[in-house]
């Protein structure tokens, strides 16, 4: 896994994965707040010949869409009901904002501390945001990318060009 560097690391990296991918399957993803147009016309624009074994996606909005859209798990990471979140979490205006505020009303210490900022700090997001949505997602009991799937387009999309890139991979 590489990445963590933010958006502009990631596309200057862009090249060499694609260079990569014509001798093994490479994932690539990126938050739409990369630029304004729509997934493909990013796509497009940010590797115009992608290589056969690339899968370059981009997530609608922001990452935190596809986590938030496998309600169940979700809320039990967060120590909410899943009711409280949206049944499309890609239409949510800010899915980072969404899951900071739903981190607010946890019933769980130590999520509020480390994925809520502190008040005053000027920061979006809590000091340990990140290391906890790693955990959430790497956690065998946490996020289920299939069950997300059934309430995330973008995900979906992904997870078929993902399978067709490992299926056709010679």
């Amino acid at each position: 896994m590489h990445g963590g560097k933010g958006k502009q690391h990631l596309l200057k990296q862009l090249a060499g994965y694609n260079r990569a991918a014509q001798f093994q399957p490479w994932a690539v993803i990126g938050d739409l707040d990369i630029g304004s147009e729509c997934p493909p016309g990013l796509r497009q624009r940010f590797l115009p010949a992608p290589a056969p074994k690339i899968c370059f996606r981009i997530v609608v909005r922001e990452i935190e869409a596809w986590l938030l859209a496998d309600r169940e798990r979700a809320g039990a990471f967060l120590g909410i009901s899943r009711t409280l979140i949206p049944i499309e979490p890609e239409a949510a205006p800010d899915p980072k904002e969404l899951m900071v505020s739903l981190a607010r009303r946890s019933g769980k210490r130590q999520i509020r501390e480390d994925m809520a900022p502190r008040p005053q700090s000027g920061r979006q997001v809590g000091p340990g945001y990140t290391t906890a949505l790693i955990e959430f997602v790497t956690d065998s009991a946490g996020w289920r990318p299939g069950v997300a799937a059934e309430n995330s387009h973008s995900l979906r999309r992904c997870l078929d060009r993902l399978r067709h890139v490992v299926e056709h991979r010679e």
